[in-house]
């Protein structure tokens, strides 16, 4: 369209250091204010599976939100196919409009659902709580990634697909044993709204106990790539449980519990630490000699800048929201994902992300594109 060549040259000006002004584009009719199919027509979703190969291997994905609502919506297009399966969880302190928006959008996909969960729980349990609900929906998904409303891929479906159909069953949780001063974190007990110090401990400091069953804990990403074996593991083997139960008072507890179940070894090398059912079975796709391959997600952080050379958008809690600038180094990223966006503060930055993801989703299609799948 029109519309999308003066967005492909706005994006080669920006590359080439000038920078246009165009404002953001809303995605209309909005969920709700149509019907389904008009939305998804006009909005451009594709409808669809674009090659034989991404049918058998269908990715689901745990996805949590608690704002930018235009954001997560240009997310939800970039990654949806309809062989794969989404769970959606909306932190229950969202504006009840956001979370309205959500669920109107929602109820046109199918194979898209809202997570059931009460209010008050972790990052971590809102995973869970997904994980539980894709593991008893009928599409027999080869992967979960999860992600959050601001994240943005950087790969195509199919792209996904190759890689980790090349991990042979394995599993992707970044990560190390912590570092000194890391250690704290699961040291000292920690409460979400308990009166805490800067650090996030409880005062006065509280000692916690150490692991169950005596397992090696590590440190690593909140964002992970597991298979549907690791899944079931993770929800119904009492190791895992333990250390869920465990994990509840510890400083996010997602940066821990992925990792460190995952490198538990198989049964060939598990010695005295696990338990029972542990040992005979082991952790279906677990890495144990792993580190922080894996290269699910290129964030920019504020005390990394000598190896991503700055953010040109401005840093959220250490985090830098991309701007304009930033799309060169994201064009040349290896990641699947990147985090953070605002639609409303950088359009530019999301609108010449997706432009350029949908010319390469479509560039590998082995179906007929339909005209309404191009921007």
């Amino acid at each position: 369209s029109l519309e999308a060549m003066v967005l492909e040259q706005a994006c080669g000006t920006l590359l080439a250091r000038r920078a246009p002004s165009l404002r953001g584009r809303q995605l209309q009719p909005s969920p709700g204010a149509a019907p389904c199919s008009t939305y998804m027509s006009r909005s451009c979703y594709i409808t669809c599976a674009l090659s034989a190969e991404e049918v058998p291997f269908s990715l689901a994905y745990a996805m949590i939100l608690h704002k930018e609502f235009e954001t997560f919506e240009r997310l939800f297009r970039a990654v949806y196919m309809p062989q794969n399966v989404y769970c959606i969880h909306v932190d229950a302190k969202a504006p009840a409009p956001f979370q309205q928006a959500v669920r109107r959008l929602v109820g046109c996909f199918p194979n898209n659902f809202l997570a059931v969960v009460y209010g008050g729980i972790s990052c971590l349990q809102a995973d869970l709580h997904c994980m539980r609900d894709l593991l008893a929906s009928a599409v027999p998904w080869r992967y979960l990634l999860n992600t959050c409303g601001q994240d943005f891929p950087l790969k195509t479906n199919q792209e996904m697909v190759r890689l980790l159909k090349g991990l042979r069953g394995k599993n992707i949780t970044p990560g190390v044993l912590p570092p000194p001063h890391i250690t704290a974190r699961t040291k000292y007990v920690h409460r979400e709204g308990a009166r805490h110090n800067d650090a996030g401990l409880v005062t006065p400091q509280l000692h916690r106990a150490p692991p169950p069953h005596n397992v090696t804990t590590y440190f690593g990403s909140a964002y992970v790539a597991v298979t549907q074996p690791f899944g079931e593991f993770v929800l119904q083997e009492q190791c895992a449980i333990d250390l869920l139960a465990w994990s509840e008072d510890t400083y996010s507890p997602d940066e821990y519990f992925w990792v460190t179940l995952n490198r538990i070894p198989g049964r060939a090398q598990g010695t005295n630490y696990l338990i029972f059912y542990c040992l005979i079975t082991g952790v279906p796709g677990s890495m144990p000699n792993a580190s922080w391959e894996g290269d699910l997600k290129a964030v920019k952080w504020i005390d990394m800048e000598d190896s991503h050379g700055g953010c040109h958008g401005h840093y959220v809690r250490g985090i830098c929201v991309y701007g304009t600038g930033d799309l060169k180094w994201l064009f040349n990223s290896t990641s699947m994902f990147a985090n953070k966006f605002e639609l409303k503060t950088y359009p530019l930055t999301v609108e010449c992300l997706e432009l350029r993801h949908r010319q390469r989703t479509l560039s590998q299609s082995e179906v007929q594109v339909e005209p309404n799948w191009y921007f």
